[in-house]
């Protein structure tokens, strides 16, 4: 048992291990702790998304759907070994499992069949949701593989654990499959390895870029938008600023559509009155961007700006 790691703690760990981590939105602050306790934690547990493409899974993740909301994991780890950091704290993505395994996973000891669902895993397991359909015939890349391994011995370098605090959702939870598509007991395989190795040099990997929103062409989405509701998307970049006024509790999250409609333009006056917006007032809090404004969401949220 252990205290969860800080959002500081769990990054550098990471990337300690030599993985290349985004930071996805307003993960350090994104959990379910308003509906139950996060911690003590005891291990690990890995999933497969049963989704493709990366930004639509990280988003997902990050969202949640209707009957289940986010964050669904802690990580989301990509086809190409991106880990990409989602939530901090309690999340849903363990469920009910069996408290025999849970007891073995505490004594670091080989896994019993699990055969109930008596036991609240997410309070106790760090969750990574892999990018990968599920089916047994989507491949599961090299560096997705090594990713996984790194993740993992991450977290059980951090706590002190070994491999065996590492296990899949099949088992914990009856009825699961994932991962499926490589074996639990092989994975566990590597991350002693690698947790009996050194600790090579954490490695210096450039910084993930940005999103860029263009000013020019979100101020014509702004104006437009509300007059053509139903319309097409006019600009891809308004999806990024209304992720942004969602993260700032400023914007519903039905409203995140991709146009810039009269709610986000609503939303966005709001920024725009704030302090954190730039304090404005009158005809500068209309709701339309402006560089100033746009560049402190920007710098808060994470994306650029361009004219």
């Amino acid at each position: 048992m252990a205290t969860p790691l800080s959002a500081d703690r769990l990054l550098q760990a990471l990337r300690n291990e030599g993985l290349r981590v985004v930071e996805h939105r307003s993960w350090r602050t994104h959990s379910r702790n308003h509906k139950g306790p996060w911690g003590p934690v005891n291990g690990v547990m890995i999933h497969h998304t049963v989704t493709e493409g990366t930004q639509s899974s990280v988003e997902l993740c990050y969202n949640g759907h209707s009957t289940l909301p986010g964050p669904l994991c802690h990580g989301v780890i990509a086809k190409d070994g991106t880990v990409y950091l989602v939530g901090n704290g309690r999340a849903n993505h363990a469920g009910l499992g069996d408290d025999d395994v849970l007891r073995a996973i505490i004594d670091e000891r080989t896994l019993p069949a699990d055969n109930e669902a008596n036991t609240d895993g997410n309070r106790a397991f760090y969750g990574f949701e892999c990018i990968n359909l599920g089916d047994g015939k989507d491949p599961w890349p090299a560096a997705q593989l090594e990713a996984i391994e790194r993740a993992a011995a991450a977290i059980c370098r951090a706590h002190g654990w070994t491999q065996r605090s590492v296990l899949g959702h099949a088992e914990w939870q009856p009825g699961k499959v994932d991962p499926r598509g490589f074996g639990m007991d092989s994975m566990r395989t590597r991350i002693a390895g690698r947790l009996g190795a050194p600790q090579a040099p954490a490695v210096q990997l450039p910084a993930p870029r940005k999103p860029v929103v263009d000013l020019s062409r979100l101020i014509t989405a702004a104006r437009t938008d509300p007059a053509r509701r139903g319309t097409p998307v006019t600009y891809s970049g308004v999806r990024t600023v209304e992720a942004a006024l969602i993260d700032a509790g400023l914007l519903a999250k039905r409203y995140g559509d991709g146009h810039f409609g009269s709610s986000t333009v609503e939303a966005y006056a709001k920024w725009q009155r704030s302090k954190a917006g730039g304090g404005y007032r009158g005809a500068a809090a209309d709701g339309i961007p402006g560089r100033a404004s746009l560049e402190r969401l920007g710098k808060r949220y994470g994306f650029t700006v361009t004219a």
